[in-house]
C-alpha cells in the first residue's frame, strides 16, 4: 500500500504551492479582461498590466530602413584627408593631388627626398588616429589595427587604402549604432514594445504597434542628428571656398555660408537637449559634457567676434556671432523653431546622432480595424476549440474529464498571466499558438485517463489505478512535452518576427499545460478520491 500511495499523496507545501500559483494566476490575467483605463487606475500593488498587442493586432507603423553605410566609409576618408594635410604642412613637406579615389587616399609628394620624413609623420598618424578596435560577439575578437595600408613609391607616391577588415567593421558598427540610435529615439516618443531588429547586412525592420502617425515618425528616424559647431570663413565666399572649407545652406535654403570643415564641438559632447523658450520663442537649450564645455569655452573665449556656425545635418540652423566666452557649458539654439519642432530636435539631440542616414525601403501602415478582424477571429477560433475540447472530454471521461476542463481553463488563465507579467507581445501567429495550446493542454490528461482505465480493466482498485495511471503516464508526458519544448525554443531563439510571436506562445503553452495536467487535475482527482471513497472509478 506504500506504493501505491505515491502519486496520490500529495504533500501540504505542495498544494499550498499549487494554490497560490493558480490564484496569482487568475489575478494577473484578470486585467486583460478590463478596459485600459480601468486598469491603469487600479492601486500599484494590484496587478494591472495587459498583454501587449502586437503590429498585426493593433494596427501601427512597419518601416525597413536601409542605412546608407558608404557615408560613413566616405566621412572617414575625408577624415584621412584632413589629417594628412594638418600633418605634412607643419612639417614643411611639399605635397600635390590630395585627394579620395575609392576606398583609397593619394597623394604626392613635391620632393621625394622627404619620403622618409613623411613616411614616419604619416604612419604615426595612423596609428594615434586611425585604428579599429571592434568586437564581433559571434565571430570572436577583431585585433585592434590600422585602418589603412600605407603604402610610398619611389617617385614620392603615397597611397593610404582603407583594409578590408577595417570596412567590414565599421559597416557592422555603423548599422549597429543606428540600431541604438532608434531604439532611444522610438523610446522617447513613448512607443511601447517597439520591434527593432537587423535584417540582413544593412537593413533595420521597424515596428511600432500603435502608431497613428507615420510621417511624424519617419522624420524622427530619418534626420541624421550629426550637430555640430564650426567656424564660418568670413574671408571668402561660395565662389571662392578655400582647401578645408565647404559650402552650407540654411535650413530655409535661402542664405549660403562658407563654413570651415574643422569641427570645434560635436554632438557626441551633449548630455542634454530641452525644448525651451526665449524672449517667448521656442528654442532648443543644450549642455555639454565637462570635454565639451571645455572646448566650447576654448572656442568661444578666442574667437570672440567670429560667426559660430550651429550645422545640423549640413544645414546651417543659425550662426551668431560670439559676443562673449561661453564658459558654462550650456547655450540654446535658435532658428525659428515651433513648439513641436523643438521638442523633436531635443529628442533627436538627447538620442544622439546616426552614424549615416537612413533610407526608407518599404512602408506599410496597419489600420486598427485590420488587427481587430484578427483579434475577433482568434476568439472565435480559442472559444470554438475550447467548446470541442470540453465537450470532448466530457463525453470520453465523465467527472474526470469535468476536472480536466476546470484545469484547462486555469491552464488559459496562466498562459495569459505569463504574457501580462512577461509584457510580451502577443501577434496574429500567438494567437495559433495559444489554439494549438488548447488542443494540446489535454494530451497529458489523455494519456494519464487511457492508462487509469486500463489499470481499472486489470481489476486494480481506485486508488492503486489512479496511483499507477499518473506514474506510469508521466515518462511518456514529460518526454513528449520535452521534445516540443526544444522546438519552440530553436523556433524562438533562430525565427524572427511572427515566427518568434507563435514560439513565445507554444513554449509558456507547453509550461503551463504540464502543470495544469501533472499538478493541477492529480490534486483534484486526489481531493475527489479521499473525500468521496469511491468503489468504482467514472471514467
Amino acid at each position: 500500500m506504500a506504493r501505491s500511495a505515491q502519486m496520490v499523496h500529495i504533500a501540504r507545501w505542495q498544494v499550498i504551492l499549487i494554490l497560490v500559483i493558480c490564484v496569482l494566476g487568475l489575478a494577473f490575467a484578470a486585467p486583460n479582461f478590463l478596459p485600459e483605463t480601468e486598469s491603469e487606475d487600479l492601486p500599484g500593488w494590484v496587478p494591472h498590466k495587459q498583454v501587449n498587442l502586437g503590429l498585426d493586432l493593433q494596427g501601427g507603423s512597419h518601416l525597413l530602413l536601409e542605412v546608407e553605410v558608404q557615408v560613413v566609409v566616405r566621412e572617414h576618408m575625408e577624415a584621412l584627408v584632413d589629417s594628412t594635410r594638418r600633418t605634412l604642412r607643419p612639417a614643411r613637406i611639399g605635397f600635390t593631388g590630395l585627394g579620395i579615389s575609392g576606398n583609397t587616399v593619394q597623394v604626392t609628394l613635391r620632393d621625394p627626398a622627404q619620403q622618409d620624413q613623411a613616411r614616419e609623420r604619416l604612419t604615426n598618424m595612423l596609428q594615434q588616429n586611425f585604428v579599429t578596435a571592434a568586437g564581433g560577439a559571434m565571430f570572436g575578437a577583431v585585433p585592434t589595427g590600422p585602418d589603412f595600408d600605407f603604402e610610398i613609391s619611389d617617385d614620392g607616391r603615397i597611397t593610404m587604402t582603407l583594409t578590408e577588415q577595417a570596412l567590414v567593421a565599421k559597416r557592422s558598427a555603423a548599422v549597429e549604432q543606428s540600431i541604438e540610435v532608434i531604439r532611444r529615439r522610438i523610446d522617447e516618443f513613448g512607443t511601447r514594445e517597439p520591434t527593432i531588429q537587423r535584417q540582413g547586412v544593412d537593413r533595420i525592420l521597424v515596428q511600432l504597434p500603435g502608431v497613428r502617425d507615420p510621417e511624424r515618425v519617419k522624420q524622427l528616424l530619418g534626420k541624421t542628428a550629426k550637430l555640430t559647431f564650426r567656424f564660418v570663413d568670413e574671408s571668402a565666399g561660395p565662389s571662392n571656398v578655400p582647401p578645408g572649407s565647404e559650402v552650407l545652406t540654411s535650413e530655409d535654403g535661402l542664405q549660403q555660408y562658407v563654413v570651415r570643415k574643422r569641427v570645434m564641438v560635436s554632438g557626441e559632447n551633449l548630455v542634454d537637449a530641452r525644448p525651451s523658450f526665449d524672449q517667448g520663442l521656442p528654442v532648443v537649450a543644450f549642455r555639454f559634457d565637462a570635454i565639451g564645455a571645455r572646448r566650447f569655452g576654448d572656442a568661444t573665449s578666442k574667437n570672440v567676434g567670429r560667426l559660430f556656425a550651429i550645422v545640423l545635418d549640413n544645414q546651417v540652423i543659425s550662426a551668431p556671432v560670439i559676443r562673449s566666452a561661453i564658459l558654462g557649458g550650456s547655450g540654446i539654439i535658435t532658428g525659428g523653431f515651433t513648439v513641436e519642432s523643438a521638442n523633436d530636435l531635443a529628442v533627436l539631440l538627447r538620442a544622439g546622432a546616426l552614424p549615416a542616414p537612413l533610407t526608407v525601403l518599404e512602408e506599410r501602415t496597419v489600420g486598427p480595424g485590420l488587427g481587430q478582424d484578427s483579434i475577433d477571429a482568434g476568439k472565435i477560433a480559442s472559444l470554438i476549440g475550447v467548446i470541442l475540447v470540453v465537450v470532448f472530454m466530457m463525453l470520453v471521461y465523465g467527472l474526470f474529464g469535468l476536472l480536466a476542463n476546470i484545469a484547462l481553463v486555469i491552464n488559459l488563465s496562466l498562459l495569459l498571466a505569463c504574457l501580462s507579467a512577461f509584457q510580451a507581445t502577443l501577434t496574429l501567429p500567438g494567437i495559433a499558438g495559444i489554439v494549438l495550446t488548447i488542443g494540446m493542454a489535454v494530451d497529458a490528461n489523455v494519456l494519464i485517463f487511457e492508462r487509469i482505465r486500463e489499470e481499472v480493466r486489470l481489476g486494480r482498485t481506485p486508488i492503486s489505478a489512479v496511483d499507477t495511471g499518473y506514474r506510469r503516464a508521466m515518462t511518456t508526458i514529460i518526454d513528449s512535452n520535452l521534445t516540443t519544448l526544444i522546438a519552440a525554443l530553436l523556433l524562438f531563439g533562430f525565427g524572427t518576427g511572427p515566427i518568434k510571436g507563435f514560439a513565445v506562445t507554444l513554449s509558456i503553452g507547453i509550461a503551463t499545460s504540464m502543470f495544469t495536467a501533472i499538478m493541477v487535475t492529480r490534486l483534484m482527482v486526489v481531493t475527489w478520491l479521499r473525500r468521496r471513497r469511491p468503489q468504482a472509478l467514472p471514467i
